[in-house]
């Protein structure tokens, strides 16, 4: 029995295994020793296989990264995922040129060269790309949101990979790129809730009632339909200034992109209140002493 299992060892190992090895081996040979050049079909079929494992390993990635994203969102990320497909297979190629003997060093330092060349050029697009991502993948940013960057307000209605488009309070379209989102300071008015809170500046002369100028600025806020009722306005006496009694009239509405037209009827009503109140309100003014001299002396 013995002697059977050793035979039929060795009809495997060199007959079966030694006839695989020998298709395997088949190819071009090229040189001899450390500069010969080996392309095989066994290193074909290697080839073929790191491509398959590595294609649904990619595809099983993109799947659990994406799996909780609404299907615009994943579409987004196509992109993103082609060029890691391109990286990967470009790695793979490499990596069968170096086992088929090939030197590869020369390649490698050509590609690190240029991707630095490439990574520089296109730093602030690298950049982009990464702010849009960050923006998918935590929802800091989402359309509708009223935003205001570099002191212009917006409200998002696209939201691509690398820039976000808004809506300006004029009907004007702006293009801001996602680095801004993640290396600058932005106000988002809306992303924890819709209601804010703004405010109406005004000065009234001094020895004006003050009790009455808050009365007219709290009853103009009540009757304000796109103001809220709760939270209730309020006014602050903010300071006395150089030529007026400074107030604030501050309150909450759920419309901060159509903020400046609430604010402007507003200001329309507490002059006409003003006016018929006889409150006024100052215009700057200054006392100018002249000190006369004596003529000067010959």
């Amino acid at each position: 029995m013995q002697e059977e299992t050793n035979e039929i060892k060795e009809i495997i190992k060199e007959d079966i295994w030694g006839t695989v090895k020998d298709f395997l081996n088949l190819g071009f040979h090229i040189g001899e020793g450390e500069q010969s050049i080996h392309l095989t079909v066994g290193l074909l079929l290697l080839v073929t296989l790191a491509f398959i494992v590595t294609k649904f390993a990619l595809k099983w990635l993109r799947h659990f990264f994406t799996r909780k994203m609404e299907q615009e969102d994943k579409q987004k990320f196509a992109s993103v995922f082609k060029f890691i497909n391109y990286v990967i297979y470009l790695l793979v190629v490499l990596l069968t040129l170096s086992a088929a003997g090939i030197d590869i060093t020369l390649v490698i330092t050509a590609s690190a060269v240029l991707f630095v060349g490439l990574g520089l050029a296109l730093q602030e697009l690298f950049q982009d790309i990464l702010g849009g991502i960050f923006i998918i993948i935590d929802k800091s940013l989402q359309v509708a949101d009223i935003v205001e960057v570099d002191g212009k307000v917006g409200k998002i209605f696209e939201i691509k990979l690398r820039t976000t488009r808004a809506l300006t309070r004029d009907d004007k379209v702006i293009i801001i790129p996602n680095h801004k989102f993640i290396s600058d300071i932005v106000y988002n008015y809306t992303q924890n809730h819709r209601t804010t809170r703004e405010n109406i500046n005004v000065g009234v002369a001094y020895g004006s009632d003050v009790d009455l100028v808050t009365q007219i600025l709290e009853e103009v806020a009540t009757e304000q339909k796109q103001v809220l009722k709760n939270p209730k306005p309020f006014v602050l006496f903010d300071d006395f200034g150089d030529s007026a009694l400074l107030f604030s009239l501050h309150f909450f509405i759920n419309d901060s992109f159509g903020d400046p037209k609430i604010k402007s009827a507003m200001r329309y009503k507490i002059n006409n209140r003003f006016k018929e109140n006889n409150v006024s309100i100052p215009f700057p003014q200054r006392d100018v002493h002249l000190i006369p001299q004596k003529p000067l002396k010959k």
